[in-house]
């Protein structure tokens, strides 16, 4: 089954400095029908300003990945970490049992992010960040694992949760395949281009919600990029 739900139907808040796009109840959008898909709580699709950014604040026991579109974000943390993120690849904070973080574009262009939360397999782990690059040869026509909950998937970066974080990057009339399994459910949005996926078109900004899928066939209908999150229902 797939759901598309399309950019302009998302939750919206535009604060000047930044203009955030919810995919998920978040902040003053509520929607009972839009409250997570398993696991995956938050997808927030937000354009940050040159020069701002978000104030320390905190959080606990949430996994929050971010993986930026254009641009970087700049982290900094209770615990002493700072670093920059460029566009392309992924940080993950692991709030745990509490972390407070600030995150700032101290670029001179606009920074655009997809911001996902994803609730962890159980409460007060030890917070940690990390962050890596990752090349983009390795998305190429195929799923590539950013952030994963399972040991075996190599060189992803550690979240704590029984998900995934993929991207991919498609040439028009690319097909990546994914074995989701009828179990588990995905959530994908195209942060470039557009795809297909069951015979429905995915443009940039939109969401699909999918479940009851074994292999998840997505069709490039243009140069397009995507990312992906598979969690247990």
């Amino acid at each position: 089954m797939i759901e598309v739900r399309p950019y302009d139907t998302l939750g919206h808040a535009n604060h000047g400095w930044l203009d955030a796009r919810h995919h998920f109840s978040f902040a003053h959008y509520y929607d009972p029908s839009r409250m997570n898909w398993g696991s995956l709580r938050v997808w927030n699709d937000d354009t940050i300003a040159p020069g701002t950014g978000f104030g320390t604040h905190p959080h606990e026991n949430m996994e929050i990945i971010t993986y930026v579109r254009e641009g970087a974000i700049t982290h900094q943390d209770s615990l002493g970490n700072k670093g920059r993120t460029v566009a392309g690849d992924v940080q993950v904070m692991s709030a745990g049992a509490g972390i407070r973080h600030s995150e700032h574009n101290l670029e001179d262009v606009t920074t655009r992010i997809f911001q996902i939360w994803i609730m962890p397999n159980q409460a007060g782990h030890a917070p940690s960040w990390g962050a890596r690059a990752f090349p983009k040869d390795d998305r190429a026509g195929k799923f590539f694992t950013l952030a994963s909950g399972f040991q075996n998937d190599g060189d992803a970066l550690p979240i704590h949760a029984d998900a995934r974080v993929l991207g991919a990057t498609l040439r028009k009339n690319q097909i990546a395949d994914y074995h989701l399994g009828t179990e588990r459910l995905a959530y994908l949005v195209v942060a470039k281009g557009s795809v297909e996926i069951e015979g429905r078109k995915i443009s940039e900004g939109d969401g699909a919600a999918l479940s009851e899928i074994d292999i998840l066939k997505v069709g490039a209908l243009t140069d397009a990029e995507v990312v992906l999150v598979d969690t247990a229902g």
